[in-house]
């Protein structure tokens, strides 16, 4: 094996899968001197955008998401068959080419040809499940794959006996930044923020979400936020209505559509409206942050609700769910915001309990599992 080994990292399409990747990439080149990381990614713009600035290597996949199955998908179906061709040729060819001494899938449908391939050829393989329900591309490849990490117990519930043995409790992995923030009076100042206020962050993660942006929208009018501020992080394709939501309402507010400086952000957050994805899960229990967490309500599974109720059983969350309506949102969030957002003690005793389950040390644990797979000692 080269004493400068490449791992390819596949998958993309949201920060979800993205940031644990960049953040196993970043360990993998502390572990392993001279390991270079590659990430086969989708051609969302959200990925060039997330990946570009780290300096790591990343090659868009020509993959297409599987669309649902319903009348009238059919032209729909054949063009992602067709990616999943030539992206299958796409992978070949780089596996070959590059000789990749490990694969890493990071979740969704841009990480199933990479990781599947790279297991026929007995290249070590590996997968990130840090959500509690393993979705659909990792359920199927994790009968070819050596190990999958994971962040949550509960996810052996939903595997078979054989792939139980695979599991590694992990963590989900976050970027070492995160873990090793500024100050806050100078994470204030990098976010254009107040530091003599508490900040209640809303975030629907890197592509931010239409109706937890809505029902914060729609509870502010009859709230009064005395020494707060508000940090809104409303994604690219919302911060325009979001900002102009915000004109008539008498609220210290931020709006950013999406900021990489996530550090930043959980330096200065004292409360967090959020959604339950991995990701954020992990970053919240990581920097000890108390959250009301707006799991997403369109997935069949509800593995975001799963999520969030590894956080409220802790005691470091309150779950509030997602009606898919502006009115009914804000009719159920505005009393527990309100109920927290004076209650600093109990705000105290949520961040301690989300510091008890974090796992700060996630990435280093996912690349000595890699580095393990891979034979090698660090």
């Amino acid at each position: 094996m080269s004493n400068s080994p490449i791992i390819f990292l596949a998958g993309g399409g949201t920060g979800g899968h993205l940031y644990p990747g960049i953040a196993v990439a970043e360990a993998l080149r502390e572990a392993v001197p001279g390991c270079k990381a590659v990430f086969l990614c989708t051609q969302r713009q959200i990925d060039k955008v997330i990946l570009e600035p780290t300096g790591f290597e990343f090659i868009p996949q020509p993959i297409l998401p599987k669309p649902p199955v319903r009348i009238g998908s059919a032209g729909a179906l054949l063009r992602f068959w067709k990616s999943w061709r030539d992206t299958k040729d796409v992978v070949r060819g780089l596996l070959h080419e590059r000789k990749p001494a490990a694969v890493i899938g990071l979740g969704g449908y841009a990480a199933g040809a990479a990781v599947k391939l790279a297991a026929s050829r007995r290249i070590p393989s590996i997968v990130l499940n840090p959500d509690v329900v393993p979705g659909q591309a990792n359920l199927f490849l994790t009968r070819f794959v050596q190990a999958v990490c994971c962040q949550f117990e509960a996810t052996a519930e939903y595997l078979g006996t054989t792939d139980r043995a695979k599991l590694h409790m992990t963590g989900c992995p976050i970027r070492a930044d995160i873990t090793h923030p500024n100050e806050r009076q100078v994470a204030a100042a990098n976010m254009g923020l107040n530091p003599k206020l508490n900040t209640l962050l809303v975030t629907g993660a890197s592509l931010g979400a239409l109706t937890v942006n809505e029902a914060v929208l729609a509870m502010l009018p009859d709230m009064t936020l005395r020494g707060w501020q508000i940090l809104h992080l409303a994604g690219r394709d919302h911060a325009a209505t979001v900002r102009a939501g915000y004109r008539e309402l008498p609220v210290d507010v931020r709006v950013v559509d999406f900021t990489p400086d996530m550090a930043d952000v959980w330096a200065v957050t004292d409360l967090a409206i959020s959604r339950s994805g991995a990701s954020s899960c992990a970053e919240l229990t990581a920097c000890g942050v108390p959250s009301i967490l707006m799991p997403y309500p369109f997935h069949k599974d509800r593995h975001q609700r799963l999520n969030a109720e590894q956080l409220s059983g802790a005691g470091a969350a309150v779950i509030v769910d997602d009606q898919k309506d502006r009115r009914k949102n804000a009719a159920t969030l505005r009393p527990v915001v309100e109920s927290l957002l004076y209650d600093a003690e109990r705000r105290k005793k949520m961040a301690a309990a989300a510091r008890q389950i974090g796992k700060p040390g996630a990435a280093r644990a996912v690349a000595d599992v890699v580095v393990g797979e891979m034979g090698l000692k660090t």
